[in-house]
């Protein structure tokens, strides 16, 4: 005669297909599945964004290294630092302006640095904007400079970390370059005051 009695391994086993179940058969349904979308064998290829991930030389775009080069490649939308003795690289994903309107390009240098930095915004901003506060603190999670901020010599444009993580890789600034705020903490101790910088 087989013993009946339940293991320890049926009843988990049970209670596995017992929860999946629902999943199984929403899966199941047509309502899971669209059925206009167009097949993948029509749809345009996604380009993969691989030279925002590959080293640059600094050579090409700076004469010499200084105290350090900073170029922000909006194109790729990625950071490259070199630092002054040349002995450090760095490559950090970053977000870049929302517009072409918005950006500017060309040779600027830091001057100036400041650890949770406050926030206002510009004129400009808030005209586009009109809910936007006139000033955050610096040290709130809703600040948008994030924790570190390093200024560059074109008024109100920064080097600048983020609390919304959403934004590192897009197009989402009024002209600033964001960066995860554990990479603008790791650069903002590499950066020194007068290191060249290029928004390409």
């Amino acid at each position: 005669m087989s013993n009946l009695r339940p293991t320890r391994r049926s009843l988990l086993l049970g209670a596995a297909v017992t929860l999946a179940a629902p999943t199984l058969l929403r899966a199941q349904s047509t309502d899971a599945f669209p059925t206009n979308e167009p097949a993948i064998r029509d749809r345009v290829p996604v380009r993969r964004n691989t030279s925002a991930f590959q080293m640059q030389d600094w050579r090409d775009h700076f004469d010499q290294l200084g105290v350090g080069c900073l170029l922000a490649d909006i194109s790729s939308r990625a950071v490259h630092y070199w630092s002054g003795d040349g002995q450090t690289y760095r490559l950090y994903p970053s977000s870049v302006p929302l517009s072409e309107e918005l950006t500017r390009r060309g040779y600027s240098r830091i001057v100036r640095k400041a650890r949770n930095p406050g926030w206002t915004p510009t004129a400009s901003m808030r005209e586009r904007d009109p809910s936007l506060p006139t000033h955050v603190e610096g040290g709130r999670p809703d600040n948008p400079l994030g924790t570190r901020a390093m200024y560059l010599d074109w008024p109100a444009y920064l080097v600048h970390g983020t609390h919304d993580t959403r934004k590192i890789g897009r197009q989402s600034s009024s002209g600033c370059i964001g960066l995860y705020n554990q990479h603008v903490e790791e650069l903002f101790e590499l950066v020194q005051v007068g290191t060249q910088v290029r928004l390409l």
